[in-house]
């Protein structure tokens, strides 16, 4: 499930693979821009912003400079293929974007709002995003100033809120509330150190930036990697209690009721 580590990991991967190198072909597969063609033209960037991600692009004559958006949602994934290798990652009906080029070959599935705009344009796509737990941006204070701007809202949708700040997803919403001792339900106003839970954000995806398995305990070794998600009914690793698992918004919650005491 992409988070905002994984997408910043998805992005460095773009980048060394594609960066500087002119396409030679493309195949889009979704209906918007089912005929736009990007042979010769040349990749100057990959990055990414939360969940999103931006491959920047000049035209053949460099006199036009576009961004290649995807967001990748809880389900998107790119992967990059040497060639002649088989796309085997997912089923190929999920296939959305294909860029070609002669050293390898990144291909797009089940990605979400693809469009094509001007590099000059890209805050139309991503400008609502608050601050980049991995960016050059990032700026604590305008994350706690953003969460404490929506004071009855409950904490646990107000970190998957990326308008709050950008990255976390649901797997470390349930491990930043269960590392805090924040029951899911708390309302942001209370919430004693707001700018504690954001810092601990930032630490947590700093740490497993450039790896692909997460992990918030410290181990990376199998069925050791977090404290409470994923392990409903099993052991909470600090009491011992059972871990809970609930429908919270749109999004499953893993805490524990002994760690994480509902708000009186």
């Amino acid at each position: 499930m992409p988070e905002g580590d994984t997408v910043w990991n998805t992005a460095r991967v773009l980048a060394r693979a594609l960066t500087g190198v002119r396409l030679t072909g493309s195949d889009f597969r979704v209906p918007q821009l089912a005929t736009t063609d990007l042979t010769g033209w040349r990749v100057t960037d990959c990055a990414s912003r939360g969940k999103h991600l931006l491959i920047r692009l000049d035209e053949p004559t460099g006199a036009a400079h576009w961004t290649l958006h995807s967001h990748l949602r809880m389900d998107g994934t790119w992967r990059v293929y040497a060639p002649g290798e088989r796309w085997n990652a997912r089923p190929a009906h999920l296939i959305r974007v294909v860029l070609s080029a002669a050293t390898s070959t990144a291909v797009g599935y089940h990605l979400h709002e693809v469009a094509l705009v001007p590099t000059a344009e890209e805050h139309r796509l991503v400008g609502h995003l608050g601050p980049d737990l991995l960016g050059t941006d990032w700026d604590p204070q305008e994350a706690v100033r953003r969460l404490a701007d929506r004071p009855a809202e409950n904490i646990a949708e107000a970190l998957l809120d990326q308008r709050n700040l950008a990255g976390v997803g649901n797997l470390y919403k349930c491990e930043l509330l269960f590392l805090r001792g924040i029951n899911p339900r708390t309302r942001v106003a209370d919430v004693p150190d707001l700018a504690g839970l954001v810092t601990l954000a930032h630490d947590l995806l700093a740490a497993n930036r450039g790896r692909w398995t997460q992990s918030t305990t410290g181990s990376l070794r199998r069925g050791q990697t977090s404290y409470v998600y994923g392990r409903r009914a099993q052991p909470c690793r600090r009491c011992g209690t059972a871990i809970r698992k609930e429908e919270l918004g749109e999004r499953v919650t893993y805490w524990c009721p002994r760690c994480q005491p509902a708000p009186t």
